[in-house]
This record gives structure tokens, C-alpha cells and sequence, in this order.
């Protein structure tokens, strides 16, 4: 089997990762960068190329760009999927995971449990919206960014008006979303393959930082995930569109509420907080759904 891995960094974990268990497997696994790839279209008849020939076959793309992905690495998805290559998480899950605002509102119309949010863009709507979500402190979000950037918590509006004002003057927009103080420094990840829980983890964040993520410093510790949220975390990856996902959850006192639901989960912290093999568990999924 052919696996063609579109992603910025071939040295990362992950990736490194894919590339061992694939060698141990007997399948050929490439790794690219979506910017690497032209795209070339005519009458029936999409194509891509790559130094200026035709891209080597794959039996499957598996795109591992997250919340980062741009719409040229989106649009070469997309051109995969007409060539009718599969591909694990199509372009409009991606879509619809990279956009946070986006992902709130599929899980809000599907009644998935997730804290209390607005989006606003003029400065006279927001205190009525912070009171909307509960009071201060209240969480500020970018609507991309992955592994904690683009999140910050503010304690009164001074810090709001001046954050925004900075962001939207950017062009940034941003998400305002109640706190879930008694989960404030922790999360729950759960790591989700074809519609089945592979492993579920407790993120810990370091002292003195309110975001958990592992790259951020927080520490992981395998956990036995309850069934309301083992029924969570597979309504919400499904409500996305994704076969493989990262659902980020706190642990409130009205229950489980999620926060994220992530297209390119890394699983470094899961894999050495659970003796998990994520990159076997995945390819095995891979070779079983889509292997020729």
C-alpha cells in the first residue's frame, strides 16, 4: 500500500512515527509538502504534479497540516479527491475542524455539549456578551491556531478591549467563551480512529500556565474515559466529518463539555503517558479501510 502523508515538517513525532510503523508493515509511505505540489486542470481531467511531472501514485492521502492548513494545501485536497484518491479526512472536515467558529456552530445544532460562546465585532456588544457567557474570567480565541496559540484568558474588560482592538485592527477575529474555572489548567484528549476510542488521556498544565497543551509544557497521563465521554467525543468527531480526531474536552461540574475537535492530532503525549501505539493503531485502520 502506497500512503502519501501531506504535512510542513517530515521530522516531526508524528510523522516519524507513521514512517516506522510503515517501514514494519511493508508500506510505502511518503511524506510532502502540500506547497510542494502544482495543480493542473483541464476539461475531465485534474492533475498533480510536482517538479513539473506527474505526482507519484497513492492508494491514500492522509493530510497532517491541522489547524494551519491554508486554502492551497486545502485546494490540493481537494484536487486528490477528484482524482479519486482517498483521503483520511476529506477537504470539507478539514474545513470545517480548521475554523473554530465553524466547529462551534456543527456542534451547537447538533446539541453537543460546549461552553458558552460569542462572536461579536463591535466593542458596544461586549459586555453584554460577557455577561451572556457567564462573567469574567472568560477565555479569548483565535478562530485557527492549534497546540494553545490564540488562546488567552482575561479577568475584566480592559483586557478585552485592548486585546481586541490590537486583533481586530489585524483583521483577527476571535471567539469569547465562558471559563470552566474548576477545569482551568487541564483537559481531557481523546483520540479518535474510524469512529472507535484508541486512548484518552488527562493533560496537565505546567505551573503558573492556564493552557495544557504537551507542546506547551503540560503533562499527559492516561486515563479510563467515562461513557459520557466516550459518547461525546465520537458525536463530536462525527458531527465534524472526521475519521481521525483529536477531541479536546474539560471536565465541568454540569459534565463533560467540548472544547476543540482537532483534524491532525499529535500523539506523542498520548502514546508515552498510555504505551498506546497510535501510529500502528492508525496505519492498521488505514490498510484495513482503504488497502488495495
Amino acid at each position: 500500500m502506497r500512503i502519501k502523508i501531506l504535512s510542513k515538517n517530515r521530522l516531526n513525532y508524528s510523522n516519524r512515527r507513521f514512517r516506522q510503523e510503515a517501514k514494519d508493515m511493508g508500506i510505502k509511505l511518503t511524506v510532502t509538502d502540500a506547497a510542494e505540489c502544482e495543480m493542473f486542470l483541464s476539461p475531465n481531467m485534474p492533475l498533480l504534479m510536482k517538479g513539473g511531472k506527474p505526482i507519484e501514485k497513492s492508494d491514500l492521502i492522509m493530510p497532517r497540516i491541522g489547524a494551519s492548513i491554508n486554502n492551497y494545501a486545502l485546494a490540493v485536497i481537494t484536487q486528490y479527491e477528484m482524482m479519486r484518491v482517498p483521503v483520511l479526512n476529506t477537504s470539507q472536515s478539514l474545513y470545517n475542524s480548521k475554523n473554530k467558529l465553524r466547529s462551534i456552530q456543527l456542534m451547537s445544532i447538533a446539541d453537543i455539549a460546549i461552553p458558552k460562546t460569542i462572536f461579536v465585532r463591535r466593542p458596544s456588544e461586549l459586555t453584554e456578551g460577557v455577561e451572556r457567557v457567564g462573567g469574567f474570567p472568560v477565555m479569548l480565541k483565535l478562530l485557527s491556531g492549534t497546540q494553545g496559540i490564540g488562546v488567552m484568558l482575561a479577568h475584566n474588560m480592559a483586557s478585552i478591549e485592548s486585546t481586541l482592538d490590537t486583533l481586530w485592527s489585524l483583521g483577527q477575529d476571535i471567539l469569547i467563551q465562558e471559563c470552566i474555572e474548576e477545569s482551568l489548567g487541564r483537559d481531557i484528549r481523546v483520540f479518535i480512529v474510524g469512529n472507535e476510542i484508541i486512548g484518552a488521556m488527562r493533560r496537565q498544565a505546567r505551573i503558573g500556565e492556564f493552557r495544557s497543551n504537551i507542546h506547551r509544557g503540560g503533562i499527559g497521563s492516561s486515563i479510563d474515559l467515562p461513557l459520557e465521554y466516550r459518547e461525546l467525543a465520537l458525536k463530536a468527531a462525527k458531527t465534524i466529518g472526521l475519521e481521525v480526531a483529536g477531541v479536546d474536552m474539560l471536565e465541568s461540574e454540569e459534565g463533560p463539555k467540548v472544547i476543540e475537535v482537532n483534524s491532525s492530532p499529535g500523539f506523542e503525549g498520548l502514546e508515552m503517558a498510555s504505551g498506546i501505539n497510535v501510529a500502528r493503531l492508525t496505519l492498521e485502520y488505514c490498510v484495513k479501510k482503504y488497502g488495495k
